[in-house]
């Protein structure tokens, strides 16, 4: 059985909004997008490559896949687990509005039956059913426990406004560190899986 993962950029200060690029999402006048840019270094990339590169399947909001549809057809590399995997493995998009997807493999994901149908997905892989981006996506796996693995890249950097990983309202969540490393530029790469509910207690007795 496979399992879920989730890989997430975050600004210190939980911003997900838009890091790659200016215009990837200006919603709700977001003004800082390519946040990342500055903070991309080779120990990044190689994360990234390793992450890629146990991918069996890949699960994306419409934005993100129509963000990826965009790019990765005209920059495929077979020799590169990142373009490579994402231009022929399969790619399962959750989306009420997506009617004609033109980058496949693709099956779109609609209905009352998103969970059972993730969860059918993911039990019938080898390796991990990804989750790159996808925002709204994101949000509403964690809010019903349904990530495994959380790969959570914290760039040094504070942006004040921007969409959040983690809203108010999310599930008390506690989780285990399982990977840690930090690139030369300074973004520090946490791995996490979650245990249960986050417990609660006094400091000191």
């Amino acid at each position: 059985m496979g399992k879920l993962t989730l890989t997430t950029f975050v600004t210190l200060d939980g911003v997900m909004q838009a890091p790659g690029g200016p215009e990837e999402d200006p919603s709700g006048g977001f003004d800082y997008g390519g946040w990342v840019a500055p903070f991309a270094d080779e120990g990044m990339g190689e994360f990234i490559t390793e992450v890629f590169g146990r991918a069996g399947a890949f699960l994306l909001g419409r934005k993100t896949y129509e963000i990826f549809a965009a790019y990765w057809p005209k920059h495929d590399d077979p020799t590169d687990p990142v373009p490579a995997n994402l231009n022929r493995l399969p790619k399962y998009v959750a989306s009420t509005t997506l009617d004609e997807p033109a980058w496949g493999p693709v099956t779109v994901l609609d209905g009352e039956h998103l969970q059972s149908e993730i969860v059918r997905v993911k039990d019938t892989l080898d390796a991990e059913f990804q989750v790159h981006g996808s925002g709204q996506l994101a949000q509403w796996l964690l809010a019903r426990d349904l990530v495994d693995e959380l790969n959570l890249l914290v760039f040094p950097v504070v942006l004040g406004a921007g969409r959040r990983l983690f809203p108010t309202g999310g599930l008390p969540t506690a989780y285990e560190l399982t990977g840690s490393r930090t690139t030369p530029a300074g973004t520090v790469i946490h791995t996490y899986q979650p245990t249960g509910r986050a417990a609660f207690g006094t400091v000191g007795t």
